[in-house]
């Protein structure tokens, strides 16, 4: 059973799901690799009961909001953000525990893609008697959950690329000095963007140039995370201040085979080192580390590279949104740029659709946010 075309939603039910969906989205910085999930319990206007899922192996959005609602849940509805689950994991099913409060009525923005789940809570609730309803809000429940979706529908994570540049394009000096082209301002939006990703990925270039943490250092968060580091070759030097710094788990990919070079990594327990295949000019191939990023839970990966993996991202149209940082300074024709592109990638007939998302004035310079109209 799918998520079927909606029937008619009251504005009332709009409003609850709207709740449910504010709630979801106080999940965003811990419920991966869960999905981002609220829920409201209501009696007509008034919601007796509210809930969202905190992190993976903590009780799910409804069980929150049952507990809030107690004796009040009987005959209520339920709204909830992604169809209910009906399997056990690390919690009991979310399916169950409605049937068991004795709701009449459960409505669901989507249904949940994961083949545990597919249709399966609807329809254990359709078999107990309660009326479900699917499909009211979605477009909005999808964005929410943009990243868990695309692990689960396309076998890769959502990518975010994030770039900052001068008014002319550039990105750093001719010397490969780039700190620091934007302001504060565009600096701690970042960190809200690490924050909210599954992963930061950056390539070895970038690493060896600059030596960075890539960590969320703005605010504590309960779930950092995860650097993810291309590295075809091993050239991750081992005095890095990445694997000098335990707070958030490091995963090395690469397509060098020699156990020395990997046992140099051993004595780093957060840190991890997987084998991805190289393309035949010894890059790494990208949708094999996307996909391997997606077996391990990660949905939703914010990409800080160079120009190279950059532009390598973007001609494998494997970039789904882009935010450009673009600071109120010049910095003259011999600077680099942003993205290393082959020649004929600028033909329009092969040109990718992006789409204006949003312009705001960030500090003394502009954040714009393009999004691939094929993306989830």
């Amino acid at each position: 059973m799918s998520c079927q075309p909606p029937p008619a939603f009251s504005d009332t039910d709009r409003r609850h799901m709207r709740t449910a969906l504010a709630l979801a989205r106080e999940g965003r910085f811990s419920a991966s690799p869960n999905p981002r999930v609220g829920c409201v319990i209501a009696r007509g206007e008034q919601i007796v009961g509210m809930g969202f899922h905190v992190r993976a192996g903590e009780p799910h959005a409804e069980v929150h909001a049952l507990r809030q609602a107690g004796e009040l849940a009987r005959g209520a509805t339920a709204y909830v953000t992604l169809e209910p689950c009906a399997h056990y994991g690390r919690t009991p099913p979310c399916a169950q525990a409605l049937i068991a409060a004795g709701v009449s009525r459960v409505a669901a923005a989507i249904s949940d893609p994961n083949p545990q789940v597919a249709g399966k809570g609807l329809a254990m609730l359709e078999a107990a008697g309660i009326r479900t309803g699917c499909g009211l809000l979605a477009a909005e429940a999808r964005e929410l959950n943009r990243g868990f979706l695309s692990r689960i529908e396309r076998g890769r994570p959502f990518v975010r690329l994030k770039c900052a540049a001068s008014l002319d394009g550039k990105t750093a000096l001719s010397d490969g000095r780039s700190q620091w082209i934007t302001d504060e301002a565009a600096r701690a939006d970042v960190q809200l963007l690490r924050a909210e990703s599954c992963a930061v990925l950056s390539g070895i270039g970038t690493v060896l140039a600059d030596d960075p943490l890539l960590t969320v250092r703005a605010f504590p968060v309960v779930r950092p995370p995860v650097r993810v580091i291309l590295d075809s070759r091993l050239r991750l030097n081992p005095s890095a201040k990445m694997l000098a710094d335990a707070s958030a788990p490091l995963m090395v990919l690469t397509g060098e085979t020699d156990p020395a070079k990997h046992s140099a990594f051993a004595r780093f327990p957060h840190a991890s080192v997987h084998a991805v295949p190289l393309r035949s000019d010894g890059l790494t191939d990208l949708p094999a580390a996307l996909a391997l990023l997606a077996q391990h839970g990660i949905g939703e990966v914010l990409a800080e590279a160079g120009a190279t993996l950059a532009g390598a991202l973007l001609h494998a149209d494997l970039a789904d949104e882009i935010v450009l940082y673009q600071a109120a300074k010049i910095l003259g024709t011999p600077a680099r740029g942003l993205f290393a592109l082959p020649e004929d990638a600028a033909a329009l007939h092969d040109a990718p659709r992006w789409e204006t998302r949003s312009v705001e004035m960030l500090g003394n310079g502009v954040k714009w946010v393009l999004r691939r109209t094929e993306a989830v």
